[in-house]
């Protein structure tokens, strides 16, 4: 078996990551991404340090030297590849539970992989493994703390300076436990923290952006101004306002897009979303002048057409935010570092803030499982998707998308109430059923 990459590297069940395959995955990485030096990170799942060794004696094998910087979020190893101008890689399976791990790789400057390098990388790959080459893993890999240290400078020093105030952050037992509560204390803030002690076993389980409830419950029972939610290699974020109400994605980056843009700070008056983001989202940016740049399902895509329209803002409503031009891709613990920049400037609530910037349509995704897929779905339920759309008017939004990987069709309506999403998303499920059975 070899590795195969997805829309985000290569992940899966970590006992599928053996020492063999990823010590030739890092000889194969030496080959296509250069011999110089190599930054590794991972996050805290059990079978990290293990797959660092492999990894790095891959890379050995190749001719490169690694460097690693321990236990650190993602945007911390793409910031120091872009500052240092070389490759890196990331052991980290991110919100999926402690059993599954992976690998993601940055070119040099700290950008995700082209599809062309992706291709070169595999093609390598499966030439090593053919060849049966074996290698060994590193029994020592040298660090490099500075690295560590440089990053969390940088985001600290995002922000001129910060108005106090009290805060809950969670940390996942990922990736962030070890830096984020430093950060955030060292800003002048009085910090709650919640699950930063990871065992590794206990990232993203019952904690994290995933599952907010724990950091919902402990603003409000620490009267705290806001809580921020990580995930488990920390380049997500979500809030939770005074209040205790969940701050999505979409509502962040709407924040974040109005105040760079008042402050005139906003490339172009424009932020790239993905099609997921949510319709209010949309309606808000059209009243206030911020063009929408509109890109396929995940944070690639969005780091691609950031840099295709010179925008300096972008995201995901599952919380991936970038700001373009302090990071070369998401990175929670730097947008939690601007949100309370923001809500302190502002002397605002951030409850307030979230419901005056745009108004959350309800939205509702139906993911049909089919027998056999059916490419050409969405011209088949042509008529039923236009009619539903002629319903809802200029306030609700339809979208069919087929599963890349999976004979899956998912179903997605936005309407101005719950009971009018369900009732379209349901309708639209039903036709997709019967034009598969046809």
């Amino acid at each position: 078996m070899t590795l195969r990459f997805g829309t985000d590297g290569v992940r899966g069940p970590a006992s599928e990551f053996t020492d063999a395959l990823v010590v030739a995955l890092g000889q194969a990485a030496a080959q296509v991404l250069g011999t110089s030096a190599f930054v590794i990170g991972r996050d805290t799942r059990e079978s990290g340090e293990r797959l660092e060794r492999a990894l790095a004696g891959g890379l050995v094998l190749g001719g490169a030297q690694p460097l690693s910087m321990g236990v650190v979020p993602t945007p911390a190893v793409a910031w120091v590849c872009a500052q240092r101008g070389v490759p890196g890689a990331v052991i980290s399976a991110s919100h999926n539970p402690w059993s599954d791990n992976g690998i993601k790789f940055f070119a040099a400057g700290g950008r995700k992989l082209s599809d062309e390098l992706e291709a070169a990388l595999e093609s390598a790959l499966d030439a090593i493994v053919a060849s049966g080459s074996d290698g060994d893993l590193a029994t020592n890999i040298e660090t490099d703390a500075d690295a560590v240290a440089d990053w969390c400078g940088a985001v600290s020093s995002s922000i001129a300076s910060v108005v106090p105030m009290r805060i809950v952050i969670d940390c996942a037992n990922g990736a962030a436990s070890f830096v984020a509560p430093a950060i955030f204390r060292g800003l002048g803030l009085d910090v709650e923290v919640l699950h930063a002690q990871p065992d590794g076993r206990n990232i993203n389980d019952a904690c994290g952006s995933t599952h907010p409830e724990d950091l919902q419950r402990a603003v409000v029972a620490n009267d705290a101004v806001l809580g921020l939610a990580f995930d488990g290699d920390a380049d997500r974020l979500l809030a939770v306002d005074e209040r205790g109400e969940l701050i999505d994605g979409d509502q962040l980056i709407a924040l974040f897009a109005r105040d760079l843009r008042e402050r005139g700070e906003l490339a172009g008056d424009r932020v790239v979303v993905t099609v997921m983001s949510n319709l209010g989202f949309r309606l808000a940016m059209d009243a206030q002048g911020i063009e929408v740049v509109e890109t396929p399902v995940g944070d690639r895509h969005v780091l691609e057409a950031l840099a295709r329209t010179s925008s300096s803002l972008g995201g995901e409503q599952s919380g991936h935010i970038v700001f373009a031009d302090r990071a070369t891709t998401g990175d929670g613990v730097l947008s939690g570092v601007q949100l309370v920049d923001l809500v302190g400037r502002s002397q605002t609530p951030l409850s307030v803030l979230a419901d005056e910037v745009m108004e959350r349509l309800p939205q509702v995704l139906r993911n049909v499982r089919l027998e056999h897929r059916r490419d050409d779905i969405v011209d088949a339920i042509a008529g039923e998707i236009a009619e539903v759309e002629q319903s809802l008017g200029a306030r609700g939004r339809v979208l069919i998308r087929l599963s890349g990987t999976e004979p899956l069709v998912r179903v997605m309506v936005e309407a101005p109430t719950l009971e009018q999403a369900e009732a379209a998303a349901d309708n639209l499920a039903a036709a997709v059923i019967q034009a598969c059975s046809a």
